[in-house]
């Protein structure tokens, strides 16, 4: 069961912040996976260069695969709120005045980056048709991006771009005590058990939220501002992209999910083609980023769910961890249609066959 409430459990008014929150996060959604993958795509295409497809044992729950970084992806940290944090939390989530979005932090931290307009203070609010292109002309910039609920108390259902470089400094083995003691793998300390068990509970922390536990940089961060913000009294999002695994995770109240191009070899294609009862122009219109001689480049969403052992027990009683037990499971796999509002996704199968 969740800290936060479910949307039948609200007040009316925290009903409709809710609805407000799910609908921009669908729009967040659609400006992350286009910037993450396919503008990313077309830096490749765009100097000459052959897009490095993610191997599909990478997308497999407690894959490790140590690449290179590469300069073309696209790479960003988003923390999306549907409330505000408060200001105690200034010394984890680091947010303060000088990183606040305004005019002279804008163009003090972005010396070397262009916004594609000038600025002005409404750029920064969700309701201004310039707001997407404005959060990725940010994505540049390191650490975390900070969009939340607007702290004025006239506009309770606003959203808006807070703060930039947001630094998250949450020390790792407070995550980790605090996801044990949700989970009863521990009563009060991460080492009442000894070191070894503590080291296994920190390797499953990056394995709850569907990374190895080796990763670095934005994807820890990732990791960490998720598990800090389970003590808020509002749902949040995450989104991270890394230059490294050239994908997009999500994490959220619903779980963790994964983003990735794919080859859709032509073979799959008809077969879906005669499935969907559609044409060839159909679906690479509404499914596919290119099209090559034998296959098409796809959008695939790979869906993960919690194994037992990665939820709280029923008994809430204490229990052993079990380090070779799975957290995590794929639960679906999604080829996701492209700027088609009116299309459904298509369920495709693909990561545990052959690449």
């Amino acid at each position: 069961m969740p800290t936060w409430p479910y949307r039948y459990q609200l007040s009316l008014k925290h009903r409709l912040r809710r609805s407000v929150y799910d609908v921009l996060r669908d729009q967040l959604n659609g400006y992350l996976i286009r910037h993450a993958l396919i503008d990313s795509y077309a830096n490749f295409t765009s100097k000459g260069e052959s897009y490095p497809f993610v191997p599909k044992r990478e997308l497999k729950p407690r894959a490790k695969v140590i690449e290179q970084e590469y300069i073309n992806q696209n790479h960003f940290l988003v923390i999306f709120c549907e409330g505000t944090i408060p200001n105690i939390h200034k010394k984890y989530i680091r947010f303060f005045d000088n990183n606040k979005i305004t005019k002279e932090a804008v163009h003090e931290q972005l010396v070397n980056v262009h916004l594609h307009k000038n600025y002005t203070k409404n750029l920064r609010y969700f309701d201004n048709p310039s707001f997407g292109q404005f959060l990725l002309d940010l994505t540049p910039v390191d650490y975390a991006i900070l969009v939340q609920q607007d702290p004025s108390v006239k506009r309770q259902n606003r959203y808006v771009i807070t703060h930039f470089h947001v630094r998250v400094d949450w020390p790792i083995d407070e995550a980790t005590e605090d996801m044990a003691q949700r989970l009863r793998y521990v009563s009060k300390d991460l080492y009442e058990r000894g070191e070894k068990y503590a080291e296994s509970l920190h390797h499953k922390l990056f394995e709850y939220y569907g990374f190895h536990h080796s990763i670095g940089g934005r994807r820890t961060a990732a990791v960490v501002a998720a598990q800090f913000l389970k003590r808020m009294d509002f749902i949040s999002t995450v989104y991270v992209a890394s230059a490294e695994s050239r994908t997009l995770t999500r994490i959220s109240e619903r779980g963790v999910s994964k983003y990735v191009l794919v080859k859709v070899p032509i073979s799959d294609i008809e077969g879906i083609i005669k499935e969907q009862q559609c044409t060839f122009k159909k679906f690479s219109d509404h499914f596919l980023v290119d099209v090559q001689a034998d296959y098409g480049v796809g959008i695939l969403q790979v869906v993960y769910s919690n194994s037992i052992y990665s939820k709280p027990p029923d008994d809430g009683k204490l229990r052993k961890l079990w380090p070779d037990y799975k957290w995590l499971n794929v639960s679906n796999q999604l080829l996701i249609p492209i700027d088609s509002p009116d299309t459904y996704p298509i369920p495709y199968s693909t990561i545990y066959s052959a690449d």
